[in-house]
């Protein structure tokens, strides 16, 4: 097997000792050393080169290093060609550690204490029960349903919402545009963990905020462009929002004077909520190509009408 990685060198190079380690036939190169590029098998990015199949003209399978393949220009891509996004336990766990410290935070009041400590402000705020904290989360697939398990243990009344039907135990689930106004009304605490398509650019605005409960709180762990940074800014100016986590942007980084920089009701994190972590990730990509060249169906295969 051929694998050429383009992505960030660092990890790249802990990439390539540990596939030196599990899987010593195969040849693994580092962007922009690719060798010759008609041997390539497999190319595995974040920011693919343009023109991938002209500059790769026997690629097999091409794998997105994190949960995201929106990135991706299908257009220049072959129909036939498997576009497959990471899923492996490390990036799972990360977002789960993320959105659950959100949750927490959130519901503890944690973004108003950090305003008073800056104001030399001593002052308890009442908190609500966990119960009566109700949380809501957009995207019920493998990440969604991973960061809902621990929200439920601790007591909160969780839901999701999804384009299509799901179960999942101890949340009531929501689906379809027909139920989005009944699962916004029960959020709380909104989080957004949906992948990037048409339907969801953008999907984070005042129609939106206007649906969700009085004072309620978002956390943004999704696309940078599902987000309307006017909208949230005014949302929160109003105190229909009460404050928000937000991890990603649209550009990132956000340019230098942004509002979100200094707004007191938002935490920024630099897009770290979920990485790939490479010691899971190898393996992952390798259990891949190994059920591609077994005829078997890989883990993480979009499918292109949908997106994701």
């Amino acid at each position: 097997m051929n694998i050429v990685y383009k992505s960030e060198p660092a990890r790249g190079r802990q990439w390539a000792q540990l596939l030196a380690q599990l899987a010593p036939e195969a040849t693994f190169r580092q962007w922009p050393e690719v060798g010759d590029p008609q041997q390539v098998d497999y190319l595995i990015a974040w920011q693919p080169p343009q023109n991938i199949m002209q500059t790769f003209p026997n690629l097999k399978v091409l794998f997105s290093v994190g949960a995201g393949v929106d990135q991706f220009d299908y257009a220049s891509l072959p129909p036939e060609l498997p576009v497959v996004r990471m899923i492996e336990p490390g990036l799972t766990q990360g977002m789960v550690e993320y959105v659950t410290f959100a949750v927490l935070a959130l519901h503890r009041g944690m973004p108003r204490y950090l305003q008073q400590q800056r104001q030399q402000r001593w002052q308890e705020q009442p908190t609500p029960v966990a119960g009566a904290c109700r949380i809501g989360v957009m995207g019920a697939g493998t990440l969604g349903e991973a960061v809902l398990r621990p929200l439920v243990a601790f007591g909160y009344p969780c839901a999701s919402w999804s384009r299509s039907a799901k179960t999942i135990d101890g949340v009531r689930c929501y689906a379809g545009d027909a139920q989005l106004g009944a699962f916004l009304a029960s959020s709380d605490i909104l989080v957004c963990l949906l992948p990037l398509t048409a339907s969801t650019e953008g999907i984070l605005n005042a129609a939106l905020f206007n649906q969700l409960p009085p004072g309620a709180a978002l956390v943004q762990v999704g696309r940078g462009r599902q987000l309307n940074h006017q909208h949230l800014l005014d949302a929160l100016d109003s105190g229909q929002l009460s404050a928000a986590v937000i991890d990603v942007t649209s550009p990132e980084p956000l340019p230098p004077g942004h509002a979100f920089w200094q707004h007191p009701a938002i935490w920024l994190t630099p897009h770290i909520a979920s990485q790939t972590r490479p010691e899971s990730a190898v393996q992952a990509l390798l259990d891949n190509i190994r059920r591609f060249e077994r005829g078997e169906a890989m883990i993480g295969t979009i499918e292109r009408t949908r997106g994701y």
